[in-house]
């Protein structure tokens, strides 16, 4: 069998191509006889086999960005994971970030599954994903993805890209500042539900529970455990629910009477915030 001579063009165009290493690009060309699919093929196995390998490591770096449809209808939010921050502050990895972001923001898949089988410059992000683990020899990982829909939503990327949120309100002529002022709100008070009745109910349970111990350990009257918990639960509210929170551009207002005071009937209608853990 004659051996196929492998160009250094060959090879750059390869590595233009992949964004792989000289040697890796060189290797993958002579084994696939000079076969510039079979060649990719080859760098995506051997992507394959890194993130095999390195599939017990942790990926607690990366990058959370947010962005919203051009009529501010939609909005997507993604935690795309690595190793290391050195790689996270990488521009090829935010643009790889950014890239997995505007495909959610332009199609709204359902879930992270549905995002994964969609393609960017006709290859599935899920082995785009892969093709990136074998450039860097890191564990990549999409961890999260949401989207919301509302007549209005806003993106806030807190600096550093480590934090960002989306929030959805029911009008759309809101402006622009409010709505990034409760987006920040968002980010900075972490609010587990929009209001009171939105809070899960064995969340609820938890904290009264909570309460009726904390309270039976302080020595007080066990027909005074109930009135103590619900005194919790409507702390709890005021610290947890957006619209119960103070607002922390004014303190004299919730987040409820500072939507009100711009428009009485508005209001958030979803939110999600999403941090490196």
């Amino acid at each position: 069998m004659t051996e196929v001579t492998i160009t250094a063009a060959e090879v750059n165009k390869l590595r233009t191509m992949t964004g792989a290493g000289m040697m890796d690009c060189k290797k993958a060309l002579t084994e696939s006889g000079g076969d510039f699919e079979k060649a990719i093929d080859y760098l995506r196995k051997k992507g394959q086999k890194v993130a095999a390998n390195r599939g017990d490591r942790d990926a607690k770096e990366g990058q959370v960005i947010a962005a919203v449809s051009s009529d501010k209808s939609r909005g997507a939010i993604i935690c795309l994971n690595c190793e290391t921050d050195f790689v996270a502050i990488n521009a090829d990895f935010a643009s790889f970030a950014k890239a997995i972001l505007d495909k959610a923001v332009a199609n709204a898949p359902a879930n992270s599954d549905s995002l994964l089988a969609l393609d960017i410059e006709g290859v599935k992000i899920s082995d785009k994903i892969l093709d990136y683990v074998g450039k860097i020899g890191e564990k990549i990982e999409l961890s999260r993805y949401e989207q919301l829909s509302a007549a209005y939503v806003v993106a806030y990327i807190h600096p550093g890209n480590k934090l960002s949120t989306i929030v959805g309100f029911n009008k759309a002529d809101i402006s622009e500042q409010v709505a990034k002022d409760v987006a920040m709100q968002v980010a900075a008070m972490a609010p587990v539900a929009v209001d009171k009745g939105d809070v899960d109910n064995a969340m609820l349970e938890r904290e009264k529970e909570i309460a009726r111990e904390q309270a039976r350990v302080e020595g007080k009257p066990e027909a005074m455990l109930d009135k103590i918990a619900e005194g919790k639960v409507q702390k709890f509210y005021k610290e947890s629910t957006l619209l119960n929170q103070e607002f922390i551009k004014d303190n004299k207002l919730t987040v409820g009477q500072y939507l009100k005071n711009q428009d009485k009937d508005l209001t958030v209608t979803g939110f999600y915030r999403i941090t490196l853990a």
